[in-house]
């Protein structure tokens, strides 16, 4: 029997409103030592996924910022950098303005090398799982990767 998605993926799934400014969406993604984090509506659909890439995007070569900005703001250590701080205090977008949206999701009844295949397959780290369009998990590409450390080996393979 093949492990699906209801079995490695992680039950407890933090999310962000649509209307949730980038400092609250940044310190959910610091506080909690995550990279994406879902963007549900008020029902507990999924409208759309944030990550850290997302909330990058101002400093990119196409945009006024720069990277060269962006480390030195995050290269003073642990603590984000004062005026990091207050940029992302500055910044008046929102969840909704951030999110890549329509989202790749999974079901519960996939196996494990069909969500390999569809992350690799959209180059993406980690997928939502939904039963009646809410959110019963999150794969990741580590929970994939687990899981093929910890499955026993078929004989004769």
């Amino acid at each position: 029997m093949s492990l699906t998605a209801a079995d490695i993926m992680t039950r407890i799934v933090l999310t962000a409103g649509a209307d949730d400014p980038v400092a609250k969406i940044a310190r959910l993604l610091s506080d909690h030592k995550i990279s994406a984090v879902p963007v549900c509506d008020e029902a507990g659909h999924l409208l759309g996924m944030v990550s850290e890439g997302d909330l990058m995007r101002p400093f990119s070569k196409d945009h006024d910022l720069k990277r060269e900005w962006w480390l030195e703001m995050l290269a003073e250590g642990a603590q984000l950098a004062p005026a990091f701080v207050t940029y992302v205090k500055a910044d008046h977008r929102r969840a909704a303005d951030l999110m890549t949206s329509p989202v790749i999701t999974a079901t519960e009844d996939m196996t494990v090398p069909d969500l390999a295949e569809l992350l690799s397959g959209h180059l993406i780290k980690r997928v939502p799982v939904l039963r009646d369009g809410k959110i019963t998990g999150i794969v990741s590409r580590s929970d994939i990767v687990r899981a093929l450390a910890y499955t026993p080996e078929e004989e004769g393979v």
